[in-house]
């Protein structure tokens, strides 16, 4: 992944951020003007029968609700309260998902998985010399375009889901922010730890441990975070069309960096499985199932 194709992609990330910041902060403010209302009764024939001891108690109410200091700690202890929840609930998110591998019920396909990743790596650079010979750049174009459209689609359903206040389309949106958060927590050990070479570096041979930097060829990024937000879309509207539309794009990235020869065929088999297995734990643990079909 390229030093701006890197920078682009956690921009998509930041602006699914500052949408759920937003969001929070409309939200307390909704809710402390709630607060400093003052129920003052309808100024019909039913004024005459309020009672002076009844003012009294509405007026001491209204400025019990009114006062600056209420004003003021209430969005505090509000947003402190979000960032408190997010934390707790993300580190309890990375507790399951690295514990799933060593559940008794997992370790046969734990080993499957070892053993399809290791046959790639010993044979991606036979793998990779079938390649046609093409335009490099025009294929990591369509990558990028497939990925921009399906982020920037995201971003405007959530946007539309907080403006309207559709509690689908916002569960939509926070859960791909939290499945981006928790793909990144894997991803980028992984990028350090693996320091893989991308193919036609050095060797060409994809060696590991050679390049302990985010800009590494192990594993597949642009299909590990696309593949995780389509999986999302995909559960949470549980259509043939946006099944097919989610996991287009995700395959459409996957083929621009391997025909662009951007990473090796084991780079985006793992990306592509750590994608869909991080984000359909994050939708399963968190859905609503009133709001989606696929939420057990």
């Amino acid at each position: 992944m390229g030093h701006q194709q890197f920078r682009r992609m956690l921009l998509n990330c930041a602006v699914l951020a500052l949408t759920v910041l937003s969001s929070s902060i409309v939200a307390s403010s909704q809710i402390t003007l709630e607060r400093l209302k003052w129920p003052i009764p309808a100024l019909s024939s039913e004024w005459s029968s309020v009672d002076h001891s009844q003012l009294a108690s509405l007026w001491a109410t209204s400025e019990g609700n009114g006062s600056d200091d209420s004003s003021q700690t209430t969005p505090q202890s509000g947003r402190s309260g979000l960032i408190g929840r997010s934390i707790r609930r993300g580190l309890e998110d990375q507790k399951e998902l690295y514990s799933i591998p060593f559940k008794r019920q997992n370790l046969k396909w734990d080993v499957l998985v070892l053993a399809t990743t290791g046959a790639l790596i010993a044979t991606d650079k036979h793998i990779e010399r079938q390649l046609p010979v093409v335009h490099y750049n025009s294929y990591n174009l369509l990558s990028d375009a497939a990925l921009g459209t399906l982020s920037g689609s995201l971003v405007t359903m959530w946007a539309y889901g907080i403006k309207t206040d559709r509690p689908h389309l916002k569960e939509t949106g926070e859960l791909e922010l939290e499945t981006l958060a928790n793909t990144f927590l894997f991803y980028a050990p992984m990028q350090l730890i693996g320091a893989r070479e991308r193919p036609g570096e050095a060797t060409n041979n994809g060696r590991f441990g050679h390049h302990h930097a985010f800009n590494t060829s192990f594993p597949g990024g642009h299909s590990m975070f696309t593949t995780a937000m389509a999986t999302v879309l995909a559960h949470e509207y549980p259509k043939p069309w946006v099944e097919a539309a989610a996991y287009g794009a995700a395959a459409a990235v996957t083929a621009g960096r391997f025909i662009g020869r951007d990473h090796w065929a084991s780079d985006l088999f793992v990306g592509n499985l750590l994608g869909y297995l991080i984000a359909s734990h994050i939708f399963h643990a968190h859905c609503d199932p009133e709001l989606s079909d696929a939420c057990h």
